[in-house]
C-alpha cells in the first residue's frame, strides 16, 4: 500500500476553498442582513426575532453531532464527506430561498412559518457544511498542509462578502423596488443559491479523500461521543467557538443597523466599509499561514483575538460623524480577526488528529460537527442577544430611532461583542496542542498507519 500523500496542489486547495465560497453565499445572508430581514421585510418585532433566532439555532446544534456521526459512517466510491456536496446542494438551495420568502399569512401563522422555514435552512446547512468541513481532515494528514488549505478556503470565504454587501440592497431595490421588498429580497436568494449549487459541484470534482480511518476506528455512537468527553482539546475549542462566533455574528448583524441608524447619511457608507473590512480580512487571511508557522496556531489566535478586541472597545469611543475614522477602525477589528478563522479550523482537525493518537479511533465528523456545533451556539447567544437587546434599547423599524437606540446600537458595535472576544482568549488559554505535540501526533500516526497498511498486505 502507498503511504499517503500529505502535499496537496494549488487547484486542489482552490477547488476546497469554492466550498466554502459556496456556504458563504449563505453564511454572510444570514449573519449580515438576517436580523434586517426580519425585522424590516418579514416584519417581525425585534423580541419575536431574537427569540427565534435562539430557539432555532439552539435546537438545530444538537442534531449536528448527529449529522457528523452519520457522515463518518457513510461509505461511498467518493469518500465519506464528498457526496454530500452532491446529495445536499439543491436541498439546501431550496430551503434558503423559502426561508427569504414572504408568505401571504398573517400573525401566528406567518410565525410559525418563519420558525419552520429557518429551522429547515438551517439543517441543509448543517448536512452540507459538516462534511464538508470534515473533508479538510482528510484532504491530508499534514497539520501544516491543512493550515494553508484553511488559508485558501478563508480568502475564498470572503469573496461572498464582497457580493452581499454590495449587491443585496440594489438588488433588492432592483427586483423589487425598495430596500424592504420582499419580492426583492427573495430573488437576490434565488440567484445566490444558484451560484452555491454550481460551486459546491466544482469543490466535489477538484477534491479527494486520502486519510482513511485505521480499521479499529469503527465503533458505536456512542463510544465516539465518549471520545470526544475525553478530548480536552476538542472542548477547549468548543467554548471558543461559541464565544466567538457570538463576538462576530453580534458586529457583523449589528452593522447595517449602525450605518443606517448612527452614522449620519451613513447608509451609503455601509458597502464600502464592509469591502475594505473584507480586502483586510484577505490580508490577515493570508498572513496566518507563516505567522503560525512563526508563532504557533494557539498564541497567534490569542494575539488576534485579543487585538480584535481591544479594538472593538476603542471603537465605542469613535464618534459616529468621523466616518474617516470609523472606518479606520472596523477595518483594524477585521484585519486582526481575520486568522482567528482558518485557525480554529485548523485547531480542529488537529483534535482529531488528538483522538486518534489518544484513543486509535478517528471520528473526523463527528469532531467537526463541534465547530458547526459552535457557530450554531454562538449564533444563537448572538442572534438572540441582537434582537432581545434591539427590543430592549426600543429599536422600531423604518423610523427614526431615539437617542436611546442609538446609543444601544453603539454598545452592540463595540463594548458588547468584546465581551465575547475577550471570553475566547481566556478560554483557549487551556488548549494543550502545541506545535511540538502536533508534530508528535503526526509522526507516530503515520508509524501506525505504515503499520496497519503493512499487516493488510497479503502474504508472499
Amino acid at each position: 500500500m502507498k503511504s499517503v500523500s500529505s502535499r496537496l496542489s494549488i487547484a486542489e486547495k482552490v477547488g476546497y476553498g469554492f466550498g466554502d465560497f459556496a456556504s458563504n453565499l449563505y453564511w454572510q445572508m444570514f449573519s449580515i442582513f438576517i436580523a434586517k430581514y426580519y425585522t424590516d421585510v418579514f416584519l417581525l418585532s425585534a423580541a419575536q426575532m431574537g427569540t427565534m433566532m435562539f430557539v432555532t439555532r439552539f435546537g438545530d446544534a444538537f442534531i449536528d453531532p448527529v449529522i457528523g456521526a452519520v457522515a463518518d459512517r457513510t461509505h461511498t466510491r467518493w469518500g465519506h464527506f464528498r457526496p454530500y456536496l452532491l446529495w445536499m446542494c439543491l436541498p439546501m438551495a431550496a430551503a434558503a430561498v423559502l426561508a427569504f420568502t414572504v408568505p401571504h399569512l398573517a400573525g401566528n401563522a406567518k410565525v410559525v412559518y418563519a420558525y419552520v422555514t429557518l429551522s429547515l435552512m438551517m439543517l441543509t446547512y448543517s448536512a452540507i457544511n459538516i462534511p464538508y468541513s470534515g473533508l479538510l481532515g482528510v484532504l491530508t494528514p499534514s497539520s501544516a498542509e491543512r493550515t494553508s488549505v484553511c488559508s485558501y478556503r478563508f480568502v475564498m470565504a470572503l469573496l461572498p462578502v464582497f457580493i452581499i454587501v454590495n449587491s443585496a440592497l440594489p438588488l433588492a431595490r432592483y427586483f423589487g423596488g425598495s430596500e424592504n421588498s420582499p419580492r426583492g429580497w427573495q430573488a437576490n436568494m434565488i440567484l445566490y443559491a444558484a451560484l452555491a449549487v454550481v460551486l459546491y459541484i466544482v469543490t466535489f470534482a477538484m477534491t479527494r479523500e486520502r486519510v482513511q480511518p485505521q480499521p479499529r476506528a469503527e465503533g458505536s455512537f456512542r463510544s465516539d461521543l465518549q471520545d470526544l468527553k475525553r478530548n480536552r482539546p476538542w472542548l477547549v475549542l468548543c467554548a471558543v467557538g461559541v464565544a466567538a462566533l457570538t463576538f462576530s455574528n453580534i458586529r457583523n448583524t449589528v452593522a447595517i443597523y449602525y450605518f443606517q441608524n448612527v452614522v449620519p447619511h451613513g447608509g451609503g457608507y455601509f458597502g464600502p466599509v464592509m469591502t475594505s473590512g473584507a480586502l483586510a480580512f484577505i490580508v490577515g487571511v493570508m498572513a496566518t499561514s507563516p505567522l503560525s508557522r512563526r508563532f504557533g496556531k494557539r498564541n497567534l489566535y490569542i494575539a488576534a483575538m485579543g487585538s480584535a478586541g481591544l479594538f472593538c472597545i476603542g471603537f465605542y469611543f469613535v464618534p459616529p460623524a468621523d466616518i474617516t475614522l470609523v472606518w479606520i477602525v472596523q477595518t483594524l477589528i477585521s484585519l486582526c480577526a481575520a486568522p482567528t478563522a482558518p485557525l480554529v479550523w485548523a485547531m480542529y482537525a488537529d483534535t482529531a488528529d488528538f483522538s486518534e493518537w489518544k484513543n486509535g479511533r478517528r471520528a473526523t465528523g463527528l469532531v467537526f460537527s463541534a465547530a458547526s456545533f459552535a457557530q450554531k451556539f454562538g449564533w444563537a447567544v448572538g442572534g438572540a442577544g441582537t434582537g432581545y437587546l434591539l427590543s430592549f434599547f426600543g429599536y422600531l423599524p423604518n423610523i427614526a430611532q431615539s437617542a436611546r437606540t442609538v446609543h444601544g446600537i453603539i454598545m452592540m458595535s463595540s463594548l458588547i461583542p468584546a465581551i465575547g472576544a475577550l471570553v475566547a482568549v481566556i478560554a483557549l488559554l487551556f488548549y494543550e496542542i502545541d506545535e511540538p505535540m502536533v508534530r508528535r501526533m503526526g509522526h507516530e500516526l503515520d508509524l501506525r498507519r505504515r503499520a496497519a497498511a503493512s499487516d493488510s498486505q497479503p502474504a508472499h
